[in-house]
């Protein structure tokens, strides 16, 4: 059980470095981004081009550390995070900009951003194919904790960086001007429009911003589990349910929320099957739907 509930922080970790990107897209630009798992993937399946690209070289081969992955992983981050922003960028530039200019639904954004996806995913299989892939094959090392605990030692870098890259975040929209114009356009964009607040610009940092995490949280769901086309699709139930239990535009409440919704996964698979834990998402974003559907901090609260 105490294991079980370390695993559900670990998960909840990469749970609510995703689900921070999507809630400052969603608060700021009031797009239901369902594109946003097909990005995920992609900045997983970018790493593991650049690790390819090392290993045909032969640099960059040796494991980091006590770490099962290798040094070619830690330094595939860089093109990937840059890349994975650079495709954010344009994709609003080329597909949400110019339906905000035409003042399209949000249903609009909906269906248009379902289309990215698709496209995203046809690109992954055309490229990858539909086989699993894994960062890498050897042995995993674990440490041994007190309470019976066993975790792998990957595990444990994952939930570390997810924090600091987590707290990074909050600081960059609590401290710097620019994150306090992306805070004042998610509480009322029409307000910071009149305050001289450059809506576009804020709008390609929150992309900047989003994209940088995508490929973070990319990158670890595929060291915690396999790389797969529909890896990122699939993890999008349990990134709306943290979003919707924190608060939609709450940074705050992305990180609760996520925390909450991994723990909650984990946790129900002593009762449950582990095929079940997305019916305990959808369960956790019902019932918070029913009962609170403002979230735990509200709405529109970074």
């Amino acid at each position: 059980m105490y294991e079980l509930f370390v695993q559900g922080l670990i998960l909840g970790s990469i749970i609510a470095l995703a689900s921070i990107g999507l809630t400052l897209i969603w608060g700021i630009t009031d797009l239901f981004n369902m594109a946003h798992g097909d990005q995920i993937t992609l900045g997983a399946y970018i790493a593991l081009l650049t690790i390819g690209i090392f290993s045909r070289m032969g640099i960059l081969q040796g494991t980091v550390g006590p770490f099962s992955f290798s040094w070619g992983l830690v330094v595939a981050f860089i093109p990937a995070i840059l890349i994975s922003m650079g495709l954010a960028i344009l994709i609003d530039r080329w597909v949400y900009r110019p339906l905000r200019s035409l003042g399209a639904t949000a249903i609009t954004g909906f269906i248009a951003a379902m289309g990215v996806a698709w496209a995203l995913r046809g690109v992954i299989y055309i490229i990858w194919g539909a086989d699993f892939h894994f960062y890498s094959e050897g042995l995993r090392p674990m440490v041994f904790l007190p309470l019976g605990i066993k975790l792998r030692t990957d595990e444990i870098f994952i939930m570390a960086v997810s924090w600091i890259a987590v707290a990074l975040v909050y600081l960059f929209l609590m401290r710097t001007k620019m994150g306090k114009a992306l805070r004042a356009l998610a509480d009322n964009p029409s307000l910071a429009l009149i305050a001289g607040i450059n809506t576009e610009r804020m709008i390609v940092w929150t992309w900047a911003i989003a994209g940088c995490l995508i490929a973070i949280a990319g990158i670890f769901f595929g060291i915690q589990t396999q790389l797969r086309p529909e890896m990122g699709w699939l993890f999008l139930l349990p990134l709306f349910a943290a979003i919707i239990l924190g608060g939609q535009g709450s940074i705050t409440g992305a990180l609760a929320g996520g925390l909450v919704m991994g723990v909650a996964q984990q946790m129900s698979t002593y009762w449950l099957m582990p095929t079940y834990k997305p019916a305990v998402a959808f369960l956790i974003m019902i019932l918070v739907l029913l009962f609170r559907p403002q979230g735990i901090f509200g709405r529109r609260r970074v």
